[in-house]
This record gives structure tokens, sequence and C-alpha cells, in this order.
């Protein structure tokens, strides 16, 4: 009897390539490899058909097995890109940061590919220039009003305009513009391509570094010759980290390398900015959230052909699609911004490591109050490290002393401890300068009724509304609902029985143009500053001694360099130990170092006042000793002791929903499905301290394991076996969490 062989589905000689998309999808789609004639290669951007759209993807891999559904469903990549390809380091680094953080592929893609117009060849550029009248008369009837001359006064001269330029400038709207070149009085002419950003001049200004500062300057020179490297550069407030690191960045560039430096907040990029152009004679690019659709899609192109050579941004520039990258430097490395829990959750700073190590080149880590993680690892030999023990201008430390607020509580009704408003006294009358720091926007976290105790709570999420007296508003700082600021009580209808519970940035504020009416005074929160534009201004302003006192929350305590600030004080030092997980420490001794820190950098000494209900605790005594050593050895050897990171691992999974019942047997059926396996445990499901958010109930497990377990084959082998996630039920998996909220 003849062999009966199964139908082929396709023919034997098509080819198959898979494409990533950038969609929530874990893995690449199978195309028909055309178009014809067309030699794709891994990392040509394509056009796919998908559904009834087409997607920009990536080819992941060519020559794929063929799929066994029949022909008449296979569908052909449309075509190729104008486009260099992705190179091969960054197609690597898409599927690590995804294996790593188990997170969805095309997610991770989605944060390369961001601004799907850079990928298509740019659109040449127009502008608008006056013409000659005795050459091109207008048209009979013709009106020439009092905007139209506005216009033409500023053409004269016959220089080319951008049209929404020109009519800024003038003062009048871009139809004006429109009617003189309809008109006639204007042609339209081909603008030359706009520079992103000007090629940094890696010799423009040397500056001259202190001994400790140029013996640090040498190491990391060498190692930015090339290969790969992390090394931690540990210096105190002042110290001149930056300048050290500028100087790695200028062998980067004669290296004719791309360098990518990532800040914790967009605030820290002013006085970067400025202080990079004088070393360097231009300003790099800048890359954040706050960039329009237009600046976002040229600087990608610039930094994706490499005409971009120097790019400082936040977290989400670590996933630019660089040509030829070669140096990255991560400034505040300890700071919690660096990590991201939406979408994709990922640690900026162990995944540029991660870049650095695929791509084979240096990483630099900088921080007056290193993570408790970089620590070890240097211990380890894992990193190498630089140390800035003084500060660059010889400055001591500003002497940090507690207010013990049982002992020297504020007067009734105030937030500011006699001690520090005697100190803030003695400096206005100097001429100095004063910070007080709180870490809490808005004026109160809490408002509730005199008379039947109703408190304000967001509908949706498990949080008091804050008063934010400025606007007139409530507003929950979980998912931004805001209310008009009531005036009766809606329980008991009672009015002016509302009272504002615990002081925020607005209610310091209030005290300090109270005590000090002829300050000059500023707030600083991100609730109060409108834009970059805004905020980069007041930072001018304070650096120029153009405000007295400043009021702000920790958008002001790291990075910035004041002349003129000789004080600060912390109003409630202890309201970052209340949060009970295992950084609470860490957190708040980097914390009020750093904006202590921002004191006495110049001229005489600076001095730091903590107000504090608990002065015996091992974080304020301290910070009050200045051992900083002795802090990190007690907390590494907790951590150690307990089997926490770095010395253990941690996964947090989150079960979200509308429906409570739905997300507790959810949550509860994952935890029976937990493998047992030794080296770890499973802790919970147990409501999440936010119990809910934007009206979606959560639930928490821990998953606490050794250091030697392969977390995520762990992970991977428990939801294989758990099965499906229930309809209306959402799972999402953070490795190395920060936060347990």
């Amino acid at each position: 009897m003849p062999e009966i062989k199964p139908p082929v589905s396709v023919a034997a000689t098509e080819r198959f390539v898979s494409v990533l998309l950038p969609l929530a999808v874990d893995g690449a789609y199978t195309y028909l490899a055309g178009p014809p004639g067309v030699d794709l290669k891994r990392g040509d951007l394509v056009q796919v058909p998908l559904g009834t759209r087409d997607y920009t993807g990536v080819v992941w891999e060519t020559d794929s097995d063929a799929p066994q559904i029949a022909r008449a469903k296979m569908r052909q990549i449309g075509e190729r890109l104008d486009a260099p390809p992705l190179g091969g380091e960054l197609l690597d680094f898409i599927g690590a940061v995804a294996d790593y953080n188990m997170a969805q592929a095309g997610m991770v893609l989605r944060m390369v590919l961001p601004v799907e117009e850079a990928f298509r060849p740019a659109k040449p550029r127009k502008g608008v220039r006056l013409v000659d009248g005795s050459k091109n008369p207008p048209p009979e009837g013709f009106r020439i009003t009092a905007a139209r001359k506005r216009v033409l006064a500023v053409a004269e001269g016959g220089l080319l305009w951008g049209k929404a330029d020109l009519a800024q400038t003038a003062g009048v709207g871009i139809g004006v513009v429109d009617g003189l070149l309809a008109g006639g009085l204007f042609e339209l002419v081909d603008l030359p391509a706009e520079t992103i950003a000007a090629s940094p001049d890696p010799g423009h200004h040397k500056v001259q570094l202190l001994a400790a500062q140029e013996k640090a300057a040498a190491v990391l020179r060498e190692k930015a010759g090339g290969g790969y490297s992390t090394t931690l550069i540990d210096g105190v407030t002042g110290s001149g980290k930056t300048e050290v690191y500028f100087e790695a960045i200028a062998a980067a560039l004669e290296g004719n390398r791309q360098v990518l430096v990532l800040l914790p907040e967009i605030a820290l990029t002013t006085q970067f900015l400025e202080r990079f152009e004088d070393r360097f004679g231009a300003r790099p690019a800048e890359w954040h959230s706050d960039l329009t659709p237009a600046r976002r899609r040229d600087i990608w192109r610039s930094v994706f052909t490499g005409e971009t050579r120097v790019i400082v941004g936040a977290r989400s520039a670590l996933f630019l699609a660089f040509s030829e990258l070669g140096l990255i430097i991560v400034d505040e490395e300890h700071d919690s911004a660096f990590k991201q829990v939406d979408r994709v959750s990922y640690h900026a700073r162990d995944m540029a490591i991660l870049r650095g190590y695929l791509g084979k080149f240096p990483v630099i880590l900088a921080s007056a109050t290193p993570s408790v993680e970089t620590r070890v690892n240097v211990t380890r030999g894992k990193y190498g490290s630089v140390h800035l023990p003084a500060r660059f201008g010889g400055q001591p430390f500003p002497d940090i002393r507690l207010i013990d607020l049982r002992e020297n509580p504020p007067e009734r009704g105030h937030w500011i401890a006699p001690p520090l408003v005697a100190a803030m006294t003695d400096v206005l009358a100097e001429g100095r300068q004063s910070l007080l720091f709180l870490n809490r926007r808005g004026y109160a976290p809490l408002t509730l009724c005199r008379k039947c105790g109703h408190r304000f709570v967001c509908p949706d999420c498990s949080s008091w509304l804050v008063a934010h007296r400025f606007r007139r508003q409530l507003q929950c700082h979980q998912c931004g609902l805001t209310i008009p600021e009531p005036r009766q009580c809606p329980e008991c209808k009672t009015e002016d029985s509302l009272v504002a519970c615990g002081p925020g940035v607005e209610r310091i504020m209030e005290e300090v143009r109270a005590r000090f009416p002829v300050a000059r005074t500023v707030t600083l929160s991100s609730d109060l500053v409108r834009s970059p534009a805004e905020m980069r201004e007041k930072f001018a302003g304070i650096a120029a001694g153009e405000f007295d006192i400043i009021v702000g929350t920790q958008l002001i305590a790291k990075g910035h360099h004041f002349p003129s600030l000789k004080l600060v004080g912390v109003i409630d030092a202890d309201l970052g130990l209340g949060h009970g997980d295992l950084r609470a420490s860490e957190r708040t001794f980097q914390l009020l170092h750093q904006v202590v820190g921002r004191a006495g950098r110049e001229q005489e000494p600076g001095v730091g006042f903590l107000q504090t209900h608990m002065s015996d605790h091992p974080v304020m005594q301290a910070l009050a000793a200045g051992d900083a050593e002795g802090f990190y050895a007690r907390e590494i050897s907790g951590r150690e002791i307990a089997k926490m990171p770095p010395f253990g691992r941690l996964a947090s999974l989150l079960v979200t929903g509308r429906e409570r019942h739905r997300v507790e047997d959810q949550a509860k059926r994952l935890a029976a499905a937990a493998p047992s396996q030794e080296g770890v445990r499973v802790l919970g499901p147990a409501e999440a301290p936010i119990a809910m958010v934007r009206g979606n109930h959560r639930f928490r497990l821990l998953v606490k394991a050794d250091r030697a377990v392969d977390l995520q084959g762990y992970l991977r082998g428990w939801f294989d076996k758990s099965g499906s996630i229930r309809a209306g039920v959402r799972l999402s998996v953070d490795i190395d969490p920060q936060s347990f909220l």
C-alpha cells in the first residue's frame, strides 16, 4: 500500500520571517517574506497587515519554519521601510528586558518605536519669504490690514521664516501669514534641515579638576575607552561628580560613540544643560514626556541615524534606537523614579547595566547616597568605584541638628518649631536663603467635618482627597480626581464645619508668609508648576538669589546648586519611615541627606534642621552624626540576615479588577497553585495597602526566593500550572519591586 503523505500547506520554496509588532503580545507573527526581490534581514523595519490594520514592526527572525496553516490564509509583508535596520544589540536588549521582567516583548518594542512617523523619510520643511512687490504685486482689492502690516514689517529684509515663527513674532494668527501668501506677497521656500543638537566638542572648555577628581576622572576615561564595565562615582553632595563623568563623556565622544545620560527628574535638566554647554560648547538633546510629538519624532530619528551624539533624558530614553551607543551614565542612581511599574515594569538603572553588558560598553552610576544594591555589588567586586570624599569648594557637609518635637513642639496651629523659626530669622537677616522641605503636596492630606467626623475620600480609590487651597480643590493623588473645595459637609450639611488636618507645602508656605511677611517666597511642587519652562525659570530665580525662603517637595531635593542657600529645614523627617517596607529606612536616609546637602555649597557652611518625633531612630542618629558608613553597614547587615535584596530575590504579583470577590478569589486560586520549591516562599494573598485605585480592587502576593533560585523560571512554571486568569481580572508581575503599596 503506498504511503499517504499529509498535504503541504505552502510551497516548499517560499520563505517565512517572524515579525515582532509593538502590541501587547508575547511573541512574533509569521509572514511570507515579500515583497518579491527584497532580501529581508533581522532588524529590518517593515509594514505588515494584521487584522484590518497595517502596523510597523521589526523582523525578529529570518527563515522561520512554515506555519501549519493554509496558504490562502498566509499574509505577506507589505513593504520594507527605507530606514536603517535596528541593530542586533538593541534586538537582544528588547528580548532580554522582556525575559527578565516577564513582560510582553511587543510592549518593550513599543517603547523602542514610540513614534511611527520617525521611520519615514522626513518631509521637506517649507518656509516663507517676502517677495519684491514690484515683481509680484498683490491682486486688485487686496487689503493690507493692521495685522498684515505687522507681518510685513517683521519680514522686511528677505529672511526665511517658518510660518508659525513669523506669526508668533508679529503677534498674529497663522491665517494672516497664509493670507499674505495667497495674495502673492510671500513665496514658499525650502528650509534647510533642522539641526536637533549641535555636535559637542570634547576639548571646548576643560575644567581644572581637584586631585581627587582628576584621579577619579582618569579611571573613568580609561573605562570609556571601550568594553563593558559598571563603575560607581560615590561622592558627597557638591563634590563635583558631574564634572568627573563629563571627562568620561569627552573620552566617549573622542572615540566617536554616542552617550546617554539618565536623570530621574525633568527638573534636574536645567542646570545640567547649562553645565554641559559650558564644558562642551553645545547642549545635548533632551528626551522626556513633555516633548511635542514633532520634537519626539525629530529627536528619535536623529538618534537613530547617529546625528545626535549626546542625549539627556528620563528613564524612557534608555529605549531609544542608538546607532553607536558607547556610554550610559545614570545620575542619582539610587532614585526610585528610575523604577517604572506601568505596562512594562522595569528599573532603568538595572536595564542600563544590562544594555551596557549586551553592547559591550561602560556604564557609570553616580550618587551621593548609593543604593544598598549598588554598594553591595561594589563590595563583591561586580562593580568598580571611585570616591570623592570632599566638596568641590572645600566646604564641609552641613551640620545636621535634630529638633525633637516631643520637647520643642510648634505653637498650636503651626508646623515650624521655635528653634527652626529662630534659625530662619537669623539667616534672613544675613541676606541668605532658607529652604523648608516637606514631601507632601497640597495644603493638607485630609479634610474632615468637625461635627460629624465625615472624611473626604476618593470614591474610586482608598485614598483621602488632598486639599489644594491655592487651586480651591480637593484632589486624589492616586487617580487625579478633583472636586471643588466644599462649603459644607456632604454628610450632615453643616456649613463652616470642615477642617484641614495635617500640613502640605501650601500650608507651610501660608505659615512662612505670616511669620516672615517681608521675605520673598516661592513654593515648588509638581502641582504648582505648569511646565518645565516655568520650573526652569523658578530654579534659575532661586540660584540667582531672587527668593529668600523656598518651600518645596522632593522636586527640589536633589541635583540642584543654589549658591546662597544656607539653611535647610525638614518639617516632617519621619514621613518616609511610616511606609513599612524594606527600603523605608534607606529611602529616608537618602532623601534627607540629599535635601540637606543643598545647603552651604558656597560661602560659609550650611546647616540642616530635622523636625522629628523619633530622634532616637537609627536613621536620625546616623544623619545627625554624619555616619553614612555606619548606617549602610547596619542596613546591609539586616538585609543579609533576612535574606532580602540584594541577598535574596523578590517578585510582587498584583491581582486587580472591578469586582472585589472575583479579584480575591483569583488571588487565592493563584496562591493555591504555587509550586513547592526549596528556597521559595509565597506570602499572601493580602489586600494591598492601597486597596483600590481607579475603581480597581487590589490584592498582592509576594514571592521571596534565595539568590540562587531562577525566580523567573519558577514564576513561568507556576503560571502555566495555574491556568488562565479569570475574565475581568488582571495579573501584573513586578520583578525586584521597589514599592509595596
